[in-house]
């Protein structure tokens, strides 16, 4: 039985399953935690996953068509990209913007969602064309402040009642809908992997309602459906990347205990372990795109401090080896049989220590782990498919045509 807590956003999900299932499916993919501050809800994307976070007892105060629009917003936020394009940019003109950018298109929005007109702007911009137009009202600045005090957090943070409306409308309606504080985490990630992750959900998605999307997103939509524009490569490096850091923080903010200002830390320099798995079934036997795959393998063990265990299996381990430089990863290994994807991983949560990452090349057929707390990349052959809705997807066919 649901925790009264998780039950409305729950109940949310299943209206939008069923009225809107391309909203609903793209939802389910999302991680979610608990949402910390003042306002309803949130998204962010977290070493490339797009997060929700809800705070039940203010989702709990909107209509459903609200919380319905609510979550939309969220999706179309992430659709966007908007977290990852903040870059270097003024954080509240952005949100602002992005804001600006999307809720036209979303109807029963709380009225307290900002919209183009109150700032005398037509609808159908992009953010950055609101924010460049944002930038030239002073008038903006002055009633937005410089900082991001509490006052004004909770002034925007809570939903209003309908006698508060009145009042509170000069300043509600300058203030984001969700609260776009966690947008930070997003500049930990580079922002191709962010959308190769999104890419991968937005498929996932449609294939869950047979094709059937919204057509007011058609043309985003077929945009991520579109072959991505971005070298394997690039995912690949970009992905071990991310999985080096993850539970690490920077050191940038940690005092030097000589001096008092803030330095650089001094960490010391730790091996990235790394697991390779290798599905020796016939549809990876391909000796062209293993040696690709191999030789991108090396460069990134070249490149860093590394130690890349590489598995062989079927339907059990049959071969282990430590990667060196040498291109094993090409070497070919007949099975024979059924595949199953599961004895790598069991193999991978009892190593010590822990790998920080789990690449696996196979074309997706077998039993397959229901969750894992190793991030995996599935590297899949032409003909197979993604065996599991978690983990990060390339497909070998994007390696032949980019490599």
């Amino acid at each position: 039985m649901l925790p009264d807590s998780v039950r409305p956003l729950q109940d949310a999900i299943v209206r939008l399953l069923k009225h809107r299932p391309f909203y609903g499916q793209f939802l389910l993919q999302f991680r979610r935690r608990q949402q910390t501050g003042n306002r309803a809800v949130a998204v962010t994307i977290v070493d490339a996953v797009p997060t929700l976070m809800v705070n039940p007892t203010s989702f709990v105060l909107f209509s459903p068509t609200e919380q319905e629009a609510l979550l939309e917003h969220l999706i179309k936020h992430v659709l966007h990209l908007h977290p990852c394009r903040r870059r270097e940019r003024n954080t509240r003109y952005w949100d602002l913007a992005c804001d600006l950018a999307i809720n036209p298109g979303i109807e029963h929005l709380p009225p307290e969602a900002p919209q183009p007109e109150k700032f005398q702007l037509l609808p159908g911009l992009a953010a950055e064309e609101y924010y460049a137009r944002l930038l030239q009202m002073p008038e903006l600045g002055a009633q937005q402040g410089d900082g991001t005090g509490d006052h004004e957090q909770q002034q925007s943070a809570e939903r209003p009642t309908a006698d508060q409306q009145t009042s509170r409308a000069e300043s509600s309606d300058i203030a984001p809908i969700d609260d776009h504080q966690h947008w930070q985490e997003a500049d930990r990630t580079p922002s191709s992997l962010s959308e190769q992750v999104v890419r991968q959900m937005v498929r996932n998605a449609v294939k869950k309602c047979h094709g059937e999307t919204p057509g007011e997103l058609a043309e985003i939509i077929n945009s991520f459906l579109a072959p991505p524009s971005i070298p394997w490569q690039q995912i690949l490096r970009q992905f071990v990347g991310t999985a080096g850091r993850v539970g690490r923080s920077g050191t940038w903010k940690r005092s030097h205990r000589r001096f008092g200002h803030n330095t650089p830390g001094l960490r010391k320099q730790q091996l990235l372990n790394l697991v390779v798995g290798i599905d020796v079934s016939d549809s990876t036997d391909t000796q062209p795109l293993r040696e690709a795959f191999a030789r991108e393998l090396v460069q990134i063990a070249r490149g860093r401090q590394s130690r890349i265990r590489v598995l062989y299996a079927g339907s059990r381990i049959q071969q282990i080896k430590q990667f060196t430089g040498a291109p094993q990863v090409a070497e070919i290994y007949h099975g024979g049989g059924f595949t199953d994807l599961r004895p790598i991983f069991d193999y991978a949560r009892q190593m010590q220590p822990r790998p920080a990452a789990i690449i696996y090349l196979t074309d997706g057929y077998g039993p397959a782990p229901e969750h894992s707390d190793i991030p995996t990349l599935w590297v899949i052959s032409p003909d197979g498919r993604k065996p599991v809705n978690w983990g990060l997807e390339l497909r070998l066919e994007e390696i032949k045509e980019n490599g």
